[in-house]
């Protein structure tokens, strides 16, 4: 049984990686078009149109980053970071029911408590790695 939970998150995880270059285009365009329209509508000040397209009123002043280096590899960290936190959150929950059918076993709650810390201290360290990227990316463009 135990076994068989393993395969099937193995198998999983693994679709999950090799999906991940496939899917990668296609959120990044959503997110940059979704983004020009975000950033459209608010150069054009309080003209607050829920419409999905920019407001008449936009200036072309207003520049997004979107198609620039920084703005890239922003996007690539985003999904990156999306993808370490959906395994994480995986492994919390494997972990979680390892806990529960461990029947009291010693050996088998100590491992479900260290894949739950560990899985926790990996957030952690993606979200810290996500600020230190993101300041360092700001101070070098601006």
């Amino acid at each position: 049984m135990i076994q068989k939970i393993k395969n099937l998150v193995m198998a999983i995880s693994l679709l999950a990686v090799f999906a991940a270059p496939v899917l990668a285009p296609a959120v990044s365009y959503a997110q940059s078009t979704q983004q020009q329209t975000i950033n459209g509508n608010l150069c054009a000040g309080s003209n607050f149109n829920l419409s999905g397209t920019a407001s008449p009123g936009a200036t072309s002043d207003c520049t997004t980053d979107s198609n620039s280096l920084s703005g890239k590899i922003k996007t690539i960290l985003n999904v990156f970071s999306a993808l370490i936190g959906i395994v994480a959150v995986v492994m919390i929950i494997y972990a979680g029911f390892r806990y529960v059918t461990s029947a009291g076993s010693e050996g088998g709650v100590k491992t479900a408590k260290n894949a739950i810390i560990y899985a926790i201290i990996g957030l952690v360290i993606v979200a810290i790695a996500q600020v230190i990227v993101h300041f360092v990316i700001s101070q070098a463009t601006s």
